[in-house]
Order: structure tokens, then C-alpha cells, then sequence
């Protein structure tokens, strides 16, 4: 029987990250969870909106938990800032009555909808480990990612509460992932860390040199591929290597998919996209 979830597909994944958008489903499929799409959900904010309104955001995320509310389900989404976002909302709305009470009003008079604090946020990859399983995911593998790749968690989902039951501080389910799909995993520092994309528009220099730390790092530690279970972080890694690589001066060249990509082509889904990705780590890798 499929498990069955409401789905967020997260920020960027119908702009600038389709890939995320367009691998998620068949990935579902093979594990047997039931995606049922959070039609007219607003991005959880990404950090951004909370710098000008935390109030807007808590309005527009508490929005989101309603619909799903509706829907008698708990939310999934395949990005870590949507999932880390979604989590601290949540948990600050549930935690205090009042603030719930004056969103809910703001809800009832603009959308007709309110929120009881009936539901949860979950990421992939921790679906995968604590609810699918391991066992299920390497049945449904047949393409061996046979690469050293480093998995990148980014910050946002390294709070108590919104990383399933990996540790917070140590997390290795991006680990395992990988290691049972074939591949290497690499032990590296940065993968929890941030690339600073809630500044990416104000404040560029400081995710740059932030951005080619972490991709440096990454090719410092044998890296052949970075592997991200977040959307944002995943788009500024990848679109923005080669300006951080003539910012610093570091070494930032090296291929950046996301959890959802590695998956797909895991399970055979995306077999030219394997192939071109084996190109790409040949090309771009040193």
C-alpha cells in the first residue's frame, strides 16, 4: 500500500530547478509513496520573506499547513530549506496559542481557511530511512552510482524536530542513501553548512565565498560529484560555481545534482541523464 503524503515540491523546483520537479514523481512512484500535490501552495519564505514580515510568512506557511489539513495528510517536500522553513513555522505556531489564533483570523477573513495545528513536515530523505526503508530503495535500484560523492544537507534541516531520526549535530542518512545506491560517500565538514542564499541579492560577495567554500572543500576531499537535498542550495552551487571559482581563486569545478536526480537515475528512470552525467563528472571533475 503507498504511502500517501501532500506535496510540496519546494522553492525553485518550477524555475530555476525543474530537475527537482521533474524527477520527484517517478521517485515516488518506485517507492510507493502517493504524492498529492498542495495546489496553490506559496513558497515557505526561504528565509527571505521572514527578513521583511515574520508575520507574512508564518500567514503564508500556516496557509499551507491548513490546506494540508484538509487533505487529512502530512507534508512532503524534497528540499531541506522548504522542510527546515515549514518545521521552525510549524513548531512556533503549535508552541503558542495566541500567535495561532491571530493567524487563523488573518486566514479565516482572506482565504476562508484556518489551521489546528493538525499535521507534519518531512523531508525525502528522511521518509526514505525512517518510513520506506533501505531494503525497499536498494530493490528498486538498478544503475550503481558508483562515484566518491558528497552529499550536502545544508543548515536547514539540522534542527531538533526536523530531521527525522538521523543526529542533528552528525547526520548520515545522505550517507547511507548513497552508500546503498553504490556509491563512495565522501566525509566532509561543509555539508551541513550554509552557501548563504537568503543573501545571494544583497549581499552576493559573501555567498560567493561562502558558496566556493564549500565546493572546494568538497573536490579537497576527492570528491566526484555533490550530492543536496536542498533545492536553493543546490541551484546556487551549480549555477553559481564559476563566479565563485573567479571571486576567490578557488578550485569550485565539479558537477552538483540534487537527492531527487541521484535517485531517479538510481532506479533507471533517467538513463541518458545518467549517461550524461558521467560525462559531466569527466569534464568538469579534474
Amino acid at each position: 500500500m503507498a504511502v500517501k503524503y501532500a506535496y510540496h515540491p519546494g522553492n525553485v523546483a518550477h524555475s530555476s530547478a525543474i530537475e527537482v520537479a521533474e524527477t520527484m514523481p517517478p521517485v515516488a512512484r518506485s517507492l510507493g509513496i502517493e504524492l498529492i500535490p498542495l495546489k496553490g501552495a506559496t513558497s515557505c519564505g526561504a528565509g527571505i520573506i521572514r527578513q521583511a514580515s515574520r508575520r507574512l510568512q508564518l500567514t503564508l506557511n500556516a496557509r499551507t499547513f491548513a490546506m494540508a489539513e484538509e487533505l487529512g495528510l502530512e507534508i512532503i517536500t524534497p528540499c531541506a530549506a522548504t522542510a527546515g522553513n515549514l518545521h521552525e513555522d510549524l513548531a512556533m505556531l503549535k508552541d503558542d496559542p495566541n500567535l495561532l489564533a491571530e493567524i487563523n483570523e488573518v486566514l479565516q477573513r482572506t482565504c476562508d481557511m484556518t489551521f489546528s495545528g493538525e499535521t507534519g513536515v518531512h523531508h525525502l530523505l528522511h521518509v526514505i530511512v525512517d518510513e520506506i526503508g533501505l531494503e525497499k530503495l536498494e530493490a528498486v535500484a538498478k544503475n550503481p552510482i558508483d562515484f566518491n560523492v558528497a552529499g550536502f544537507y545544508g543548515p536547514n534541516i539540522q534542527q531538533a524536530g526536523a530531521c527525522g531520526g538521523d543526529d542533528v549535530y552528525d547526520p548520515d542518512y545522505l550517507e547511507q542513501v548513497i552508500g546503498v545506491l553504490g556509491g563512495s560517500p565522501v566525509d566532509w565538514e561543509s555539508r551541513t553548512q550554509s552557501v548563504g542564499v537568503p543573501g545571494l541579492f544583497s549581499e552576493e560577495p559573501t555567498v560567493l565565498r561562502q558558496t566556493a567554500a564549500v565546493l572546494s572543500e568538497a573536490k579537497s576531499e576527492g570528491a566526484d560529484l555533490i550530492v543536496s537535498a536542498c533545492n536553493l542550495s543546490h541551484s546556487v552551487l551549480d549555477i553559481y560555481q564559476g563566479k565563485a571559482s573567479r571571486t576567490t581563486g578557488l578550485a569550485t569545478n565539479i558537477p552538483v545534482i540534487h537527492l531527487t536526480e541521484m535517485l531517479s537515475y538510481s532506479m533507471g528512470h533517467h538513463n541518458t541523464r545518467l549517461a550524461q552525467l558521467r560525462t559531466r563528472i569527466a569534464i568538469i571533475g579534474d
